[in-house]
């Protein structure tokens, strides 16, 4: 069975527990992408239950993007009980060189617990690497392509994938690529979409044990359902509806039919 079918068989077929610590921005969209994949969502950053939370889910994914101290509390003893428990970890580096306090952070919660994987655009990726790379808010300002040579020092640090975003999905684990050429610009213009990305990768990485593959398949889904939007929704505000009814109605059949990886 080819991979990208039996990833999306498996996550339909067991609906993981998603643990997402993210922001106030996306929080119900990315809920919703998630239920519309097939897995099971779970939003919660109280420090009082993240651990237990964490121990439940089959992932947590980490996501930057409205940061205040208390979440940040709470985003490291997740993620140390995620790593103590051996469940994988996605960190969504959402705006990572924009501020001093992102890159404090981000430096702390590498220095908690290595992420299973790292997804970003390609301006927070070289940014996180120490490359230079420059942010305009959370938006990038390079290709995905410019960034290889950051992920793949990433990748390296913390024996991780790294899985960047953009008009090509580039996907790293030391000697191991992949390029996902699906998607479509409209995406750029509904925010949520990046942040979804990484949770969806979550998901996969709750039902496929490789976590290069999984990062393959979830960006495979996203983009192949960006073009499947894309044909019903020509706008953002119609297309963000027709994005989530997409991953509802994919098949495993039509992810293998459109998806184009090297």
């Amino acid at each position: 069975m080819n991979t990208l079918e039996h990833d999306l068989n498996a996550l339909r077929a067991t609906a993981p527990l998603v643990h997402n610590i993210t922001n106030y921005v996306v929080m119900n969209y990315t809920a919703n992408a998630l239920l519309a994949v097939g897995a099971s969502p779970v939003m919660a950053h109280a420090i009082e239950e993240v651990e237990e939370m964490a121990g439940i889910a089959g992932a947590l994914v980490i996501n930057i993007g409205t940061l205040s101290a208390p979440w940040v509390q709470a985003m490291k003893l997740a993620m140390k009980k995620a790593a103590d428990l051996g469940k994988p970890i996605v960190l969504d580096p959402v705006g990572a060189g924009a501020t001093g306090y992102r890159n404090t952070v981000l430096s702390e919660l590498l220095e908690t617990a290595p992420p299973t994987v790292i997804r970003g655009n390609a301006s927070e990726i070289l940014a996180l690497a120490g490359l230079g790379g420059q942010t305009k808010g959370v938006d990038s300002t390079v290709s995905s392509m410019s960034s290889l040579e950051a992920a793949h020092s990433l990748s390296e640090r913390f024996g991780c994938v790294v899985s960047v975003s953009g008009a090509i999905d580039v996907i790293v684990q030391k000697d191991r690529v992949a390029c996902v050429e699906n998607g479509h610009p409209l995406m750029t213009k509904v925010t949520g979409m990046g942040c979804s990305a990484s949770a969806i990768v979550g998901a996969f990485c709750a039902v496929q044990p490789d976590s290069f593959l999984a990062a393959v398949s979830a960006a495979t889904t996203m983009g192949v359902c960006g073009q499947l939007a894309f044909s019903k929704a020509t706008a953002p505000g119609s297309f963000q509806i027709a994005f989530l009814d997409a991953l509802s109605e994919l098949t495993p059949e039509k992810l293998v039919e459109l998806a184009r990886i090297r």
